[in-house]
């Protein structure tokens, strides 16, 4: 199947000019550069509450397509498709978040002809599907946390007996679901068929199906992420690993690649499993896996199938431009890398600067009247703000990414608390002052956290 899937690739792959770019903010400006990088021309697309966003001035083209409601605009299928037609675009990438990993987009755009930056509908379904992703997983030698590989069924005793043989506490999810919604933690027995009504709710309101499954639920795992990178031809690699625990309801605050005490040794054999998945399931294009790691163990949780939010820290240690290889991919160019080839350089941290209050964190729109972002080496802003840019309340409240490198983690996190203190933005409200005391803390700069710390530390702020 997997040949054939290959051989089916090849024959549609294809060259293009012109890429439309599917999103908005930082990383429509982001794909833009790397797009211009390349010799491509550049569609922009906007709702009516972005007609002013900066990446529009220097795109090729520019075409509102819809409201601000983002369902009527940058989750409009039909819209971003005539978009592509009218401007004659042969290629569209989706950034992240929004139609980034539907299969029905993929599957949609491939059959108008136009290519999609991203992996074929077929993977991007299985592995949406956390039951079917777990099992291509177990099926490739990737390790997983303990539970089956089925779907839970309705039957209230067979719900116990399992949360029995896997042992409490244990961990309820949609199979749908990500993004840190559709869980619940089961610490004992008292609360288990609770969680699962409650939970099933959540998935069919929030996924479209209620289709559930458990697994063992660690207790002070970090979240490690392993990037890969596969093109049509049966070729992959994976180009390091970053840790991403430093999280605030479940969303990501801070990363960092490589992660901190995890030798190559240990990891190799996890990356290589990770690269063979991909073979099997006919995987195109870059994708991130994602794992708990406890007590020495990695245990696979779920994979992004689109560039990632973080991917700058892992483009700063290996050298290699993870959007570009996006689309040498989706042209159907063989990779040139070998695994051989890929090594890390340093370290790298990167911050998310968000519009909202650095205490409640509620969302802050307005006007930004001022700004100052720092410069020099090993210091890189990802951002799509300027003075005078207004940030709108319809959108997530990510505005810039700061990243820093340098040849260790203790220079690289010296180096993010002076571009921090240098960083001046007036007339909203940002978590600045929040990230500025976070790098402060001595416990972080130790390497000594877990998925868990974050919500503990804030905790003790507020308390204080």
């Amino acid at each position: 199947m997997a040949a054939e899937f290959s051989e089916n690739l090849r024959s549609s792959a294809r060259r293009f000019d012109t890429v439309l770019i599917a999103n908005r903010g930082e990383i429509a400006l982001r794909v833009q550069r790397a797009c211009r990088e390349l010799g491509l021309k550049t569609v922009a697309i906007c709702s009516e509450a972005d007609r002013d966003a900066p990446y529009g001035e220097t795109a090729d083209s520019f075409l509102c397509i819809g409201p601000a409601n983002a369902a009527k605009s940058y989750l409009n299928k039909d819209a971003i498709l005539l978009a592509a037609q009218l401007t004659g675009a042969g290629a569209i990438h989706p950034g992240y978040g929004f139609l980034s990993e539907s299969a029905a987009f993929s599957e949609a755009i491939e059959a108008a002809g136009v290519v999609f930056i991203g992996p074929d509908a077929s993977a991007i379904a299985t592995m949406g599907d956390k039951i079917a992703a777990k099992r291509a997983m177990l099926a490739a030698g990737v390790p997983c946390v303990p539970g089956p590989e089925t779907e839970l069924p309705d039957d209230r005793a067979i719900v116990e007996k399992t949360a029995q043989e896997i042992g409490y506490p244990v961990i309820i999810k949609a199979a749908g679901g990500g993004g840190g919604r559709g869980m619940r933690v089961v610490p004992e027995a008292g609360a288990l068929h609770e969680a699962v009504a409650l939970t099933r709710q959540e998935a069919s309101k929030a996924f479209g199906s209620p289709s559930l499954y458990m697994e063992k639920f660690l207790q002070h795992p970090r979240h490690i992420e392993i990037q890969v990178l596969c093109d049509i031809h049966g070729d992959a690699v994976w180009l390091g690993h970053r840790d991403c625990s430093m999280q605030r309801r479940h969303q990501k605050v801070v990363e960092e690649a490589p992660a901190p005490g995890i030798s190559p040794g240990l990891i190799g054999p996890v990356g290589l499993a990770c690269v063979e998945a991909c073979r099997q399931i006919g995987y195109r294009g870059v994708g991130t896996f994602e794992f708990l790691y406890e007590n020495g163990e990695f245990y696979f949780i779920e994979m992004n199938t689109r560039l990632q939010v973080e991917h700058p820290v892992t483009e700063m240690t290996s050298g290699i431009d993870i959007v570009h290889a996006q689309i040498h991919v989706a042209q159907g160019i063989p990779l040139a890398l070998r695994q051989n080839d890929i090594g890390c350089s340093g370290h790298s941290f990167e911050c998310r600067i968000n519009a909202e209050d650095p205490e409640s964190f509620l969302p802050s729109a307005g006007t930004i009247t001022a700004l100052a972002l720092p410069e020099g080496p090993g210091i890189r802003v990802d951002t799509h703000i300027r003075a005078g840019y207004r940030v709108s309340p319809y959108y997530d409240s990510l505005i810039a990414k700061l990243i820093t490198h340098a040849p260790t983690r203790e220079e690289a996190m010296a180096k993010m608390r002076e571009a921090l203190d240098r960083t001046k933005l007036e007339g909203i409200s940002t978590n600045l002052p929040f990230l500025r005391a976070l790098f402060d803390d001595e416990q972080f700069a130790r390497g000594e956290t877990d998925i868990h710390y974050l919500e503990k530390w804030l905790k003790q702020r507020r308390a204080a």
